[in-house]
């Protein structure tokens, strides 16, 4: 294997994240209705239980969309994949990664605009989807700042 990533990000980027980009895909792919419902949680000021059931079938722009999605979940996996495991020129993986951070920020953004502020920060009322979509993500985020600052230490000697 191929890589000048330390091995804290090299396990992040080349296993955790591919492994999780593949899961998001399968969730999507294998059952729309119940990704899609899923995307927000309940809120933290409602009263009222959390829908336990999506509509099936799926607005057919909505199920379009889910599996789109699904789509550029397993297109991120395979040009992670083939971009860390094929250059070992520091500033192919720092630009690649640079990228991914700016999404990390849309990505982070965009979810706290329809999600509103409580349902963001309330952490311990997420499911599984908002897991992924805010906990995961800042996860990957801060991974990525912390080894474009050198704090997981210096590029390998490929």
């Amino acid at each position: 294997m191929t890589t000048i990533l330390p091995p804290i990000p090299k396990f992040v980027f080349m296993v955790f994240e591919p492994v999780s980009l593949i899961a998001g895909s399968l969730a999507a792919l294998l059952d729309p209705p119940s990704f899609t419902a899923q995307q927000i949680p309940p809120s933290p000021l409602s009263t009222s239980p959390p829908v336990s059931k999506p509509p099936i079938p799926l607005p057919p722009t909505s199920h379009l969309v889910t599996l789109q999605l699904s789509n550029a979940y397993l297109l991120l996996c395979l040009i992670g994949l083939f971009v860390l495991y094929s250059t070992t020129e520091s500033k192919v993986v720092r630009r690649y990664l640079i990228a991914l951070a700016l999404g990390d920020v849309g990505h982070l953004a965009v979810t706290y605009s329809v999600l509103g502020r409580e349902r963001y920060l309330d952490w311990r009322g997420w499911n599984a989807m908002a897991w992924g979509n805010v906990g995961v993500t800042t996860f990957l985020f801060l991974t990525r700042l912390a080894y474009l600052l050198g704090l997981l230490g210096p590029d390998q000697k490929a």
